[in-house]
């Protein structure tokens, strides 16, 4: 029988809200079925919902998995992020103080606190490297509607969900873009291109995700780190920097980078806006 239970959305990437991405959590996800995750998450009809779980790794404070109205991801950034501020803001316990260790399909993810911000570890790249098939090139250029030369690099940035990075001469090309989604049916597509150098960003960055019911997503944690990975390892990138992502869809979400000698670390703000129960 459906149960009450502990239910927030935050807005991510973003200390205004209605600016940054939302993100459903269901604080107290134990005993659903995948069924259950799968028709709330299309019923929420969000880019991401997740469902808190107590851990099965001894090391980690909670389990989430994630789920976008087309299917469920093995890792997402912006549900990591807003997953651990409402653990947090629930009364959830960690481990080692200053840190929060979540738990997802792809293993362990740490999130820490940045001054008002969340951050987490950016995971290694599963994929990295030049995409070398011609045919998933022209597919890229069909889908983004540009021409052969406006493709500076198209490189595999997988972390998990399956990103693959184009990187365009700008960021106003990054921002012109009106993408073919039919032509992007099979792609998990990333965009990157620079702001001039006196911008408050560095970058501009959007992300189109058509197969799993996300023609494009506000503001993208995976596909930021996997970015950063490869911005920062290809030189194109400094040790800390802003982008800019979800200005095509009235959002100004902020990703703040910085790499240390721990890691890569991918911040942002996340804004409660409701707080309450959900029948489930």
């Amino acid at each position: 029988m459906p149960e009450l239970r502990r239910f927030v959305q935050v807005d991510v990437f973003t200390a205004a809200p209605l600016k940054g991405n939302p993100l459903a959590v269901v604080v107290d996800g134990a005993g659903l079925s995948d069924d259950d995750m799968t028709a709330f998450a299309r019923w929420t009809n969000l880019s991401e919902t997740t469902f808190l779980l107590p851990p099965t790794d001894p090391a980690a404070d909670y389990r989430v998995r994630i789920f976008t109205p087309g299917g469920e991801l093995p890792f997402a950034g912006h549900p990591t992020l807003g997953s651990a501020h409402a653990f947090l803001a629930s009364g959830g316990d960690v481990k080692k103080p200053g840190e929060v260790v979540q738990q997802c399909a792809i293993g362990r993810v740490r999130v820490k606190r940045q001054g008002a911000r969340l951050a987490f570890a950016a995971p290694p790249l599963r994929r990295s490297g030049p995409v070398d098939d011609g045919a998933l090139r022209e597919q890229v250029l069909a889908a983004l509607r540009i021409a052969p030369e406006a493709l500076l690099d198209l490189v595999w940035v997988d972390n998990g969900p399956g990103w693959m990075a184009a990187r365009l001469p700008d960021a106003a090309a990054v921002q012109a873009l009106q993408p073919d989604f039919v032509a992007m049916q099979g792609l998990k597509l990333g965009v990157v291109g620079a702001h001039p150098a006196d911008s408050e960003c560095q970058f501009e960055v959007r992300a189109f995700v058509p197969d799993l019911g996300v023609p494009e997503d506000p503001v993208t944690g995976s596909l930021n780190a996997g970015l950063a990975l490869w911005l920062q390892g290809a030189g194109l990138a400094g040790e800390t920097y802003i982008a800019a992502q979800g200005a095509a869809l009235g959002r100004a979400g902020r990703v703040h980078v910085r790499r240390d000698a721990e890691a890569t670390w991918i911040g942002g703000d996340v804004t409660p806006l409701i707080h309450g129960q959900v029948r489930l």
